[in-house]
């Protein structure tokens, strides 16, 4: 959706080369992913607070907005559809993009040795095109298949985990990297508030789901 949250995906799935279009900025640094914002939440918004009579929405929320609403299939329903289209694979990432009249996820999954494929899910109909595999480096895929190994906790989880803090619409997720100089795998999960259209990302440990960071973009 937003530019920030496109390059946090682009950089965590791609390892190097160009898996998902879009880079900007991120949190999680994944198998690649580029530092987000510092850990205070950003509380800057345009005119009143969103949610409020006479609100002005910002270009994001706006996006937002006008995005989610004509999403008729969830984050869960697109990995399920990518890890199908690949067989013996695992999700790694998905994000909501496209306009509101043509919806889609992003989504990534890789096979256990870090083979990574780029699969793109219609978030109307569900249906997946054919996945394409990314970058055939060896250390990308070493890296990537030892961010596979390590998390323990799934896809699902984080955002079960991330939604019980804030209530909303998950518009994307990631597998990286904690950006605590760990380099533990942790999954980044945004969270989208459709009543002021804010946008919540948490960082999530990997191995344990402790939140490892939360961040509200008001943009």
């Amino acid at each position: 959706m937003d530019t920030k949250r496109s390059a946090a995906l682009c950089t965590a799935v791609a390892l190097g080369g160009a898996l998902l279009a879009g880079c900007g900025n991120g949190t999680t640094k994944g198998t690649g992913t580029s530092g987000r914002d510092s850990a205070a939440p950003s509380r800057a918004v345009a005119a009143s607070a969103p949610g409020t009579p006479g609100t002005t929405l910002t270009a994001d929320q706006t996006e937002r907005k006008a995005l989610i609403p004509a999403a008729k299939v969830d984050y869960a329903r697109a990995l399920r559809a990518a890890v199908a289209a690949v067989p013996a694979s695992e999700p790694v990432a998905a994000e909501l993009k496209g306009t509101p009249k043509s919806p889609y996820w992003q989504t990534a999954v890789a096979t256990s040795d870090g083979t990574a494929h780029a699969v793109r899910v219609n978030a109307v109909s569900g249906k997946a095109d054919p996945p394409r595999t990314e970058s055939d480096d060896a250390d990308d895929k070493k890296e990537l298949a030892a961010r596979l190994g390590e998390a323990t906790v799934t896809a699902q989880q984080a955002v079960e985990t991330a939604t019980a803090k804030t209530k909303g619409t998950v518009s994307a997720v990631e597998l990286g990297e904690a950006d605590n100089g760990s380099r533990k795998a942790a999954w980044s999960v945004d969270v989208v508030t459709t009543d002021d259209w804010n946008k919540t990302t948490y960082d999530i440990d990997a191995t344990n789901r402790k939140v490892l960071r939360m961040h509200v973009d008001q943009d």
